[in-house]
This record gives structure tokens, sequence and C-alpha cells, in this order.
């Protein structure tokens, strides 16, 4: 977790400590001059009130404008609701990915159900008392926009009257050589399984083994801490050289790097430090190496350092020769581990003999709203907040068939660290949120990430270098 993101949550749970000492306060005067038994009463609706309407990390106002900034010459053009239909001030310029900009207001259901727009035989959801400019992904939708045809209304919400609709073009970058970069085991299909299941040619290196949190496994297991983070880390790393054939990519074309969680930044920082895992006890990266098709300078002596990591990765781009890296957005996604993996690619290859020509930019998670992609599974997806103005990236959205939705869910559904029960906690909440905020979860997997993950979708900033 980022150092902002660590910030953002500290806030939003010291005040949401004070709203409670409040209303506590509020309780125990209601009680004592009341009746008694009102206490444990308001208690009780005022707990199921906070997990039905108040329990998402919402780490900035709902009535903030979202701030994106396309790059110079992207085509725009302006257009107007009539009657729910989007009409266009001009043609609509070649292009493969259709992004309409345009306020959107909650009604006062809004702000207790989660407000969304209807667009064509797609929905885009929002935050709950959206008021402010939004960014609604039309892309799939090119012949319904160009002919008039496509219909938009807001539920639980108003669009305003007139947008603007911006069109970014790229070539097909599943026809060109990929190299998909994982933080994870997970991260590859979480972001990319759509596209790399259709690429003519692809490779995945996953830098990690995935080996912390495993209490899961001491519970199963009867395993103490190191030996549970141990058997995490081969399955995991297993995960990430096994799930890829279920997206047509061989073996031949996946390595797993071994490194260790929430340790790439420290590696960077101190590229000559041996770099142990925080809580499997190993420090020979070698443990998880043995199944790579190809030997790496790391393999030599095993050590997790930031300086092997490079080499690694300059070996990879050399070896592979992509033209195109798949890698995590390092402005928009704040995991520290992913950050710091597109860092160490930048530096691989300022000093690789290979220089691929373009990046694809990924976000997995955001710095201001957990739920992102929010609403439904199965649906498209809007642009992700920016409350302030990211580099001016080129956007391309990739369509998936339900069929592809599909793979990608049961390619999820094979990963270690996606299956199993949620917590108590976790179900009472979404029982509670499905009855009364009216949210559903997919039946393919009750981890977030089937949710946010499987989409009609798969967003990149283009980045060129």
């Amino acid at each position: 977790m980022s150092a902002r993101k660590q910030q953002l949550l500290k806030r939003h749970r010291r005040n949401k400590r004070i709203a409670l000492v409040l209303a506590l306060l509020g309780l125990l005067v209601l009680a004592f001059s009341v009746a008694w038994w009102l206490l444990p009463l308001a208690v009780l609706l005022g707990w199921i009130a906070h997990e039905a309407w108040f329990a998402d990390h919402l780490f900035y106002a709902s009535d903030e404008d979202y701030q994106y900034v396309f790059p110079a010459g992207t085509p725009s053009v302006a257009a107007t609701l009539v009657a729910g239909r989007l009409q266009l001030a001009g043609d609509v310029p070649a292009g493969d990915t259709l992004i309409l900009q345009v306020q959107v207001r909650s009604t006062w259901l809004g702000r207790w159900l989660d407000p969304y727009v209807l667009l064509g035989d797609d929905r885009q959801d929002f935050e709950r008392g959206v008021s402010g400019a939004r960014y609604l992904n039309l892309s799939g939708q090119l012949s319904a926009v160009q002919a008039g045809q496509l219909q938009l209304r807001g539920r639980f919400c108003r669009l305003a009257a007139s947008a603007t609709l911006h069109v970014c073009s790229s070539p097909d970058y599943r026809q060109q050589s990929l190299l998909i970069i994982a933080p994870h085991a997970d991260d590859a299909e979480l972001a990319a399984f759509g596209l790399y299941s259709q690429a003519a040619q692809v490779s995945i290196v996953t830098l990690t083994q995935g080996e912390i949190e495993a209490e899961a496994y001491q519970h199963l297991l009867g395993l103490d801490k190191a030996a549970a983070a141990q058997l995490k880390g081969r399955l995991r790393a297993w995960d990430s050289l096994a799930v890829p054939l279920w997206g047509g990519v061989a073996q031949q074309r996946c390595v797993q790097l071994g490194y260790y969680c929430l340790q790439l930044p420290a590696m960077l920082a101190a590229p000559t430090q041996v770099l142990a895992s925080r809580e499997s006890g190993e420090s020979d990266i070698r443990s998880v190496r043995q199944h790579n098709p190809l030997s790496l300078p790391a393999d030599a002596d095993g050590q997790p350092t930031g300086h092997n990591l490079q080499a690694d990765l300059v070996s990879l781009l050399e070896h592979f020769r992509p033209g195109v890296v798949v890698t995590p957005h390092p402005e928009l996604d704040p995991h520290s581990d992913h950050v710091a993996a597109t860092q160490a690619l930048l530096a691989a290859i300022q000093v690789s003999s290979w220089q691929p020509k373009t990046l694809l930019l990924y976000a997995n998670h955001l710095h201001d709203n957990d739920r992102w992609p929010m609403g439904p599974a199965g649906n498209g997806i809007a642009l992700p907040p920016a409350l302030t103005a990211l580099p001016a990236d080129r956007l391309w959205s990739l369509s998936l068939t339900p069929a592809q939705q599909l793979d990608k869910a049961m390619a999820l559904a094979m990963q270690h660290d996606l299956q199993g029960r949620l917590p108590l906690k976790k179900r009472l909440r979404r029982l509670i949120q499905c009855v009364l905020a009216g949210r559903r979860w997919p039946a393919t997997g009750e981890d977030e990430f089937f949710r946010k993950a499987v989409r009609r979708h798969e967003l990149f900033w283009v980045r060129h270098l």
C-alpha cells in the first residue's frame, strides 16, 4: 500500500471513530432519558446502516469532478442528449476507444442506491451522491453512436444535456509482440486475460512469489507462519506458470522470478542488499524457479536483490524482444509492489539492448476508491476516479465477449489467492447490502475481483517510450 493510500485510510478511520463516539454519546443520552432498551436496538440498527451505506472506502467527495487530460490532437466531438439518445454535432472520427465526458448528478435516491447509467446494452455505475464530471466508456458501440441511436438513461442519477465525445485510436496490440509484467500471480489475469488470450505472441513475467498473508493455510493445515508462507509462495508461483495455459500461453513463455512480496521498493532503494521474505524466512529465490523455461542471471546466486531483479528484466527483454510491455500504471495504481515493478522495468529498458516502443498501463488497485470498477460484473468500465490530472496518455479499451469474460472468470477461479470463503463479517455485509442497497455479486467466485475484473472491457493507458 502506498504512503498516500495509508494516509487516506488513516484519515478515513479517524473520521469514522469520531462519528462513532458522537453517535454513542447521543445513544447514551437517549437511553438514560427515554428507555434503556433503546440503546442495544439503536446500536444494532446503526451497525446495519453502516454496513449497508457507509462501509465503502471512498476517499474523496462524490461531488468532485474527475480530472482527465487527453493527448494533444485527440479528436473530440460536441454531443447532446435528445430524448435519451446521444446526438453528435459532427461526424465521429475513426477510433476504437470512445469516451463520453458528461456531468452526472445523483437524485436523492442515488445517495442510498448506487447510481448508474444505462448506455445501449451496457451499464456503468458511479459513487452514491455523484455530482460532477464523469467519463463513460462507449467502446464497442461505435455503430450505434454513428447512427445517433445510442440510448443513455440514468438510474438514480441525471445526465446533463450536453457532453463531449473523445475518440482515441490505437493499433491492434493483440497483433504485436507483448510482454506482461505481473508483480504477483493473478495480476496478469486481472488486468489482461482478455488481451493475452487473444494475442498472437505474448510472454508473462511474474516478479514475486506472493507468499505473504498465508493465515488461511495455517488454519487449514496447522502449519506455522513460515511454513504456511512457503506453501502459499509455491502455490502462487505454480499459478503464475500454469494458469496462463488456460488463455493459450504456453509454459515456455511464462517466467516466475521468485522475489518476495512487499520487498520490491526496498530492493530498488538498496540494489545490493539481500531482502528475504517477511514471512516465509526464505532468502533464496531459486526455490520457485525450477520450472522456468530459460536461465536467468539471478539463478547464479539466488539472492533477492535489486541488482539481480534488474539483470533478470534486462535478460528477459533481450530474450523475448517485445514491441509492447503491459505493466502497472505508476501514477494510478498505488500498490507499492506495482509501482516498483514498473520502475524496475523502466530502469531495465534504459540499459537493455532491446527497446520496446510502447507501454500499456493497467490499474488493479486505486488510491481513492476500492470498489472501482463500480457496479456488477459483466458491465463496462468507466474511467476511474482521478482527482488530480494524470499524464495525458491515450486510452485503449479492449472489448470482451460474454464467452471471453467467462473464460477470464475461470482463470481467476484457478488462482489460489482468490479462492476460499469470505470472512463472516464480509458475508454479512454483502447480505445487508444485497437486501438494503440492491448490490449483486457474481456466482463465479466470492472474492471482490470476480466483480471488479470480469467486465466487457479491459482498459489500458498507452504510453510511448
